[in-house]
């Protein structure tokens, strides 16, 4: 007997085998044991999530003989003959290829006759949607008001490109995805049916390439069940019969790519391709990566958002901090509109490594997110390589005509001008996200002040809430925010921390940041009376 394929040979043929769509189940098995059978049903879905397979199970159960709890007992008559595809009274149509006027014609005529075995005449009409103009309208009738012993199931994966007309006479019904633990403990259960020992990583990774179908699943492992027949199923093997890429790699990839490293990022990407890695999968895969590095980043419990090990979530924790939100989403960007190209481009390679060159050369783009990036690089470089200035000077000659030793003297940094300061202030944001911790959390919520009249170089923070008083003027924040800004600016400033809340206070010493510039002015000041105030105003 002839091999029959894993996604045929373990279909459903009860609804309690139906995996994932539970609320379809429910529904269905309810009208049966009701005798509140429809006269038409519309199943939206992805592929492979069981549209058809529930389907034909419909046909068996308001045929069969003796259901139970509205599930076909697979044991009668009508049961074995539905399931054997013998059945007179279950017609199957594939409207991709009957899709015109006569074909839905012949149904028209076919209906006017009773069954000739089991109470319902079912048609279940796949794929609907490619049915002509013309073909939809010749079912409309019909399909309103069709005999009492006709019931029409229609199938679709899109649901859209289905006239209105035709949707208001069906009860609908949507297959949702399948997901990955689903998946994984159906591919678990048949491998045991079949005697097949395979790793849990592996049969998970090969859940996860199935996006939520079933079938798709089901096809892939077949595969690599295949490919090595009599083996124990591993993740190497695995990632070898699906053309996949370990994990590993991308983080070593993503580590090139952060650091700028085009060479290393094409040599990572030369390993790959000589490996006999498909690329498109490798694109798609990696841009899963960075989603998952995305949402590490965002989320507050990144173990409910994401499906990985505890040791890749460690790894992806780690890396996390190496980057920010805009460069990963600018990664994401790249690598979305390279997986829409890829799909029909003849050069694919040249593709993906112009790619990698846009991820580690951010100048390459002029777009905000690319702009943020550039920032990133120019920042990192700064911190790595900080800049000194240094002057060589000379002293006057010696009384015996030499020349005195050449001495090298640190010199010290101009102090800023009111247009470096303005500079300060514009930057703020950026400036702010170099601190750390909790002082960050006070300075997003300061203001940063100075006075361009006297040309003086003194910056006045003013802190919007009582966590300023935490840091006041010469503390260690402080003296790392000076460092920063003046690193920032090249050149030094005098830098005073205020707290807004103390100013309301008349009776404490403090000031505000106003009267602070005011008094900072070598000038005096004179406040004119208002001629229309009342004494003592």
């Amino acid at each position: 007997m002839s091999y029959t394929a894993l996604y045929r040979k373990f279909r459903p043929d009860n609804f309690a085998d139906v995996k994932g769509q539970d609320h379809i189940v429910t529904t269905l098995t309810n009208q049966i044991k009701a005798n509140r059978i429809g006269h038409a049903y519309l199943f939206c879905g992805t592929r492979g999530t069981g549209k058809t397979t529930v389907a034909k199970i419909l046909a068996k159960a308001v045929n069969c003989s003796h259901p139970v709890n509205g599930s076909p007992c697979n044991e009668c008559e009508m049961c074995r003959a539905i399931q054997a595809g013998t059945a007179m009274n279950v017609i199957e149509i594939d409207a991709a290829s009957n899709n015109g006027v006569d074909n839905i014609r012949e149904i028209r005529e076919e209906v006017t006759y009773r069954p000739t075995e089991g109470r319902y005449k079912v048609y279940i009409i796949d794929e609907v949607h490619m049915l002509s103009t013309g073909a939809f309208n010749a079912l409309l009738k019909t399909l309103e008001e069709p005999p009492s012993y006709v019931i029409f199931i229609l199938a679709t994966t899109e649901a859209h490109k289905i006239p209105v007309t035709i949707l208001s006479r069906c009860q609908r019904y949507d297959f949702h995805r399948i997901s990955i633990d689903t998946i994984a403990a159906r591919l678990t259960e048949l491998l045991e049916a079949e005697g097949v020992e395979a790793e849990e990583k592996a049969v998970r990774y090969v859940a996860k390439a199935g996006d939520g179908s079933m079938r798709d699943a089901l096809s892939l492992l077949d595969q690599c069940i295949a490919f090595y027949l009599g083996q124990k199923l591993t993740y190497d093997k695995v990632l070898d019969v699906l053309g996949a890429v370990d994990t590993e790699v991308f983080s070593r990839l993503l580590r090139k790519v952060l650091s700028g490293d085009v060479t290393g990022s094409i040599h990572i990407l030369e390993d790959l391709i000589v490996g006999g890695r498909e690329l498109g999968q490798f694109v798609g895969d990696f841009t899963w990566y960075m989603r998952n590095l995305l949402l590490v980043k965002t989320s507050e419990n990144p173990e409910e958002a994401i499906d990985v090990s505890s040791e890749n979530l460690r790894l992806l924790k780690e890396e996390s901090q190496m980057t920010d939100v805009e460069t990963l989403m600018r990664y994401i960007r790249i690598f979305s509109d390279l997986s829409s190209q890829i799909r029909f481009a003849t050069q694919k390679r040249v593709l993906v490594e112009i790619a990698l060159i846009k991820l580690c050369r951010p100048s390459m783009e002029t777009n905000l997110d690319s702009v943020l990036d550039r920032i990133r690089v120019l920042e990192q470089k700064i911190e790595e390589q900080p800049v000194r200035q240094v002057v060589v000077r000379t002293d006057s000659p010696a009384e015996n005509g030499n020349p005195a030793p050449v001495q090298a003297e640190e010199k010290k940094p101009r102090k800023a001008a009111p247009e470096d300061l303005k500079k300060v202030m514009e930057g703020w944001k950026v400036i702010v996200g170099q601190t750390t911790a909790a002082f960050k959390q006070a300075l997003l919520k300061s203001v940063p002040k100075y006075n361009g009249e006297t040309g003086e170089p003194v910056l006045f923070v003013e802190f919007q809430t009582p966590l300023g008083r935490n840091y006041p003027d010469g503390s260690e924040a402080a003296k790392e925010l000076q460092e920063i800004i003046e690193r920032q600016i090249g050149k030094s400033i005098e830098l005073h921390m205020l707290v807004a809340e103390d100013h309301q206070q008349t009776n404490l010493s403090r000031i505000t940041v106003d009267e602070a510039i005011r008094e900072n002015i070598h000038m005096d000041v004179v406040i004119e009376e208002d001629p229309g105030a009342l004494p003592g105003e």
